[in-house]
């Protein structure tokens, strides 16, 4: 039977536990809460029954044009259908890019982190004093929330207790979902061990991390006109199919017949796989 046994799979926390006894944020996973959630549901609700009844109301009108009972049951139901898959879909497409804004403020901050340690160092401090100095600094660019300073909270915690800074700095590494940091955490725990020029890898590694902000900062820029005429095609056909029933009711009948309904789903469906294959497109990772 245990060969047969089903697997369940476990949810990563939000928060883990340092050695210090202070919560560690997880910036892999982002869980709403129960109000968020009901909010940003209700807001994609919303906004999909709303484009559900410019669609698709008005089905089952006799041939003088009057409402019947089956038009007010689906002028009901389509719109409850599209909103209700609307805020499914809305709730983890919202997740991924509030993880993503996470991640790219923190990897901001990490690089004004190691601006900090840099100056620190070529001032003469040692590594531990350096990261006290860095925290001061950062205090009055960043108010207290800021992820950097709550990493930095957990670096200064261990270090007043003892544990070897670069575990912690590996620890945030891993949580932190990103290559740079990662990368600068096994290069600091490696050189840190075996006594390596602290001052010389932490300047290499801040220019490498801010020559490659640079590049996606080039590229985002470079994109963001094709992103804006991507979000500009989104809203089109919906205001265009909300100009042509105000405009010119007679015309907007044609789009509550049998082939009028089948040419609006078979566009609406080819407009959303355009859509998501521009997305893809443009979603440009390094």
């Amino acid at each position: 039977m245990g060969l047969f046994k089903k697997e369940t799979k476990v949810q990563e926390p939000q928060y883990y536990m340092s050695s210090t006894n202070i919560p560690t944020y997880n910036y892999r996973v982002y869980y709403m809460k129960p109000l968020e959630k009901a909010l940003y549901f209700l807001l994609a609700f919303v906004v999909g029954a709303a484009v559900g009844y410019l669609f698709y109301g008005g089905i089952g009108k006799d041939e003088f044009g009057q409402p019947t009972m089956v038009t007010w049951v689906l002028n009901i139901l389509i719109p409850s259908v599209v909103g209700i898959a609307a805020g499914v879909l809305f709730i983890p497409t919202r997740t991924k890019a509030i993880i993503a804004k996470n991640q790219t403020e923190l990897n901001h901050q990490f690089r004004d982190m190691l601006d900090a340690l840099t100056t620190s160092l070529g001032a003469g401090k040692n590594v531990n004093d350096s990261f006290f100095s860095t925290y001061e600094d950062l205090k009055i660019q960043y108010n207290e929330n800021a992820f950097i300073l709550k990493e930095l909270d957990v670096i200064l915690a261990g270090i007043h207790n003892n544990v070897p800074i670069e575990d912690v700095l590996y620890d945030f590494g891993l949580r932190s979902n990103n290559e740079d940091i990662l990368s600068f955490a096994n290069v600091f725990k490696i050189s840190y061990r075996k006594g390596g020029n602290m001052k010389d890898i932490i300047r290499n590694t801040h220019s490498i991390l801010s020559d490659k902000m640079e590049i996606r900062e080039d590229i985002e820029t470079l994109v963001t006109s094709n992103k804006t005429e991507q979000n500009i095609m989104v809203v089109m056909p919906i205001a265009l199919i909300g100009i042509i029933k105000m405009m010119s009711p007679d015309f907007a009948k044609n789009f509550v017949t049998p082939t009028g309904i089948m040419s609006t789903t078979f566009s609406l469906v080819i407009f959303v796989v355009a859509y998501f294959v521009g997305k893809s497109v443009l979603d440009i990772k390094l």
